[in-house]
């Protein structure tokens, strides 16, 4: 489960009235337990199941990034989660608290819960009431790309070339199915089975664990080798030794323009924290509407209270 290169996911909207009415309070007074749900129900879930981090991590960048609404054939760890919290607040404070508002929190807190930074999350938006698939293509980035094309995907959206790089470092949990990285470690070319920017013991590893991937699509691998379950900067030292998963992790490490922002992170975790959580503030306002936007609490995360997808 790769962020952001992997997987369309549910996506909720953000669609407050307007940026600036967000604020970390919005609930203080309509929802006071809010924050103790929250608790419980992350902190229960991701004990059942420790791949919830990454999955809720991705969630959150897909549904910000991708500027569609809403996926209403999601399954997983991320949907469950949003559908326990969502259930357990309607229950507290009935017509209050947004979907989307309910993912912005659960993927900060889980960020924090796997070791990783600590940052305010604004809060306010509504749920969103379009879905159209056309509105993913364009809008994530893949893992077929080049770096140029990430650089320039991120830059149309507002974001520096630095703020990608800290963003990427999200792979520091999570995996990727065998089928995103095969053409890597098969028949890569005449001179080599496998790519030769990978570290030669990792690559025979890879092979060996996908061997089967054509029949068995679910067979993955960690996106972080050596510390798979921890928020940490083990994801750059890993490009600096040949262990990036993915062709798009491993080219951030040997493009001129990336590779400075790869080092000092590499040499520097507070530094990538703390870009990481600036980033992560950035991407959760990314595209808000204007006040003549129009949206609403859903009852339900998976449909809309009145309207049918178009």
């Amino acid at each position: 489960m790769a962020m952001p290169l992997l997987l369309v996911a549910l996506t909720l909207s953000f669609l407050p009235h307007t940026q600036s009415k967000l604020t970390a309070a919005y609930y203080d007074k309509s929802c006071p337990p809010l924050k103790s749900i929250m608790g419980d129900i992350i902190s229960t879930k991701q004990i059942e199941d420790p791949t919830t981090a990454a999955a809720t991590l991705r969630l959150f960048f897909h549904d910000c990034m991708r500027d569609a609404d809403i996926n209403l054939s999601l399954s997983g760890s991320s949907f469950d989660l949003i559908t326990r919290a969502k259930t357990a607040i309607e229950i507290q404070c009935p017509d209050t608290v947004s979907c989307a508002d309910i993912l912005a929190i659960a993927t900060r807190d889980l960020i924090v819960m796997v070791g990783g930074p600590f940052y305010d999350v604004r809060l306010g938006r509504k749920d969103g009431l379009i879905s159209q698939s056309s509105r993913v293509d364009g809008n994530l980035a893949t893992s077929s790309m080049s770096v140029s094309e990430i650089i320039s995907l991120f830059a149309a959206k507002g974001f520096t070339t630095q703020e990608m790089v800290a963003l990427s470092g999200a792979h520091t949990i999570g995996f990727s199915h065998c089928k995103e990285f095969s053409r890597r470690i098969y028949n890569f070319s005449k001179a080599s089975d496998f790519d030769p920017s990978y570290n030669p013991n990792y690559a025979e590893a890879l092979r060996k664990l996908c061997a089967n991937y054509t029949t068995d699509t679910g067979m993955a691998a960690f996106n972080d080798v050596v510390t798979p379950s921890k928020f940490d900067n083990m994801y750059f030292l890993n490009l600096k030794k040949g262990l990036g998963l993915l062709s798009t992790d491993q080219a951030l490490y040997t493009d001129s323009r990336t590779k400075p922002f790869v080092d000092l992170y590499a040499q520097n975790q507070t530094a990538f924290f703390q870009d990481f959580a600036h980033a992560m503030e950035k991407v959760s306002v990314y595209n808000i509407k204007s006040a003549e936007s129009k949206g609403e609490i859903r009852r339900g995360c998976d449909c809309f209270n009145n309207v049918k997808t178009s």
